[in-house]
Parts: structure tokens; sequence; C-alpha cells
């Protein structure tokens, strides 16, 4: 049987096992000590990196509801009476896992034209169709009291560890790939990994959904939305001889 070297990562966050045929990547729990590996030849340090562009399945969204009124309890029975309809209009958009926070209230200082006033606030999020976007701008967005988020594209969970083990191969070769660059740069030609550091995730990059005005007749196209990226950056070194 061929043997195996095992190494933990400096931060204790990734194992990577070493044999003649096969290079591993798992998470494992963090370790209180710190391994230390030798090289007997010249260390090389790389940064390997690896994306993908991924569909659109949903879109997570979220929004503020606010009422105003002279006392905190007109404040909050009107805050009821606007969260009734929105919650009527986001459950005509099919939107799904629909999640509203505790209210909140606070005063509002009078001023020399104002009187003292009481806010009460919630928060409601939940995941939408695509498709559905222009709707939930227009439809709910103009609903009084309500300041829409940007929406986060959201791509296929299902398909997440998949992704991420195709980003850890690519990101590992692609650090491989720099590190036999560089041995070959300073006349060495063997070059064997030690370590593997591994970061990054899914970055949703979002857009803000507006309410639009008569005069902006076209409609919001969930299309142009990013599409969903995941990304994935890892540290490695190796032994050049």
């Amino acid at each position: 049987m061929a043997s195996v070297t095992r190494f933990w990562s400096t931060w204790g966050a990734t194992q990577l096992m070493l044999s003649p045929a096969l290079v591993l990547l798992t998470l494992a729990k963090p370790v209180h000590a710190q391994v230390q590996v030798l090289c007997e030849g010249t260390l090389l340090e790389a940064q390997g990196s690896a994306e993908r562009k991924r569909a659109t399945q949903r879109l997570s969204i979220s929004l503020g509801l606010e009422a105003e009124a002279a006392s905190a309890d007109a404040a909050l029975a009107e805050l009821q009476r606007r969260l009734a309809a929105v919650r009527s209009a986001l459950q005509d958009l099919d939107v799904n896992d629909l999640r509203v926070s505790s209210p909140s209230t606070w005063q509002r200082s009078a001023e020399s034209n104002r009187p003292a006033r009481i806010t009460a606030q919630l928060q409601v999020s939940g995941d939408l169709a695509p498709e559905r976007l222009q709707r939930l701008v227009r439809d709910v967005g103009a609903l009084p009291g309500v300041q829409l988020a940007p929406v986060r594209p959201q791509a296929d969970p299902i398909a997440d560890v998949a992704v991420r083990r195709e980003l850890l191969r690519l990101a590992y070769q692609d650090a491989l790939r720099q590190g036999r660059e560089l041995a070959e740069a300073i006349g060495l030609s063997h070059v064997r990994p030690l370590q593997v550091s591994v970061n990054g995730g899914f970055r949703p990059v979002p857009m803000l959904a507006r309410a639009a005005d008569a005069a902006a007749p076209p409609p919001f196209d969930p299309a142009e939305l990013p599409s969903p990226i995941d990304r994935l950056q890892l540290q490695a070194q190796f032994c050049a001889r």
C-alpha cells in the first residue's frame, strides 16, 4: 500500500492528503498546534483562484416597512395595516419563505413646525421568481411605507457542493501551474506540494430595486441582473528541488 503523508494548513482549516496518485482536499476541525512542514529544497508560495458564473434561479428580496403617528399605539396599528397590504401583495407574487421581523419603535423629536412623532418599523424578506421582479418594484414598491432594498440573485443551492469541488480543483491547478513556472524560472524541475489554505466563496452582487414612475415605462428586466458568481482562492506552498 502506498504511504500517505498528511499536512495541516497554517490556519487549521483545510486538510491536504497527498499520495502518489491522489490529492484530496477536505474541510477539517481547527487544530491548536501548528505542524511544521520540512522542505529540503526551495520553498515556493503561490495563490490559486477560480470562479464560475452561475444561472439565477431565484431572487432574495427584502424591504423595510414603517408607519408614523402621534403615539406608539397608533403607529403600531398603522404598521399592522400596512403589513397586511404588503403581505397580500407578496403572496400574490408567490414569494417563498416569507419572513417578518418583530416591530421596533423610535421617537422623532419635535421641531419648530412639527410635533414629536413615533415611528414603528419592521423588515420583510423572502424569495421571488426572477420573472416577477417588475411586479415587485411597481406593485409592492409603491405601497405606503415600503422601502425596497437591493435584490440578490441566487443560484440553485443543490449544485453548491459540486461547484465548490470543481472550484477547489481549478484553484489548486492554478496554484500548481504557478509553482511549476516559478520553479522552472529558478532552474528547478521537481515540485512537491506541502500546504494548502482555502478561502473564498459566493459573493452576490446586489441590484437596487426602485419603484419606477410613469415617465420610465421600460420594465425592470431580470435578465439584466448580474449573475451569481462563486469564487474561491487558496494559498499553496511547494517544495522545489
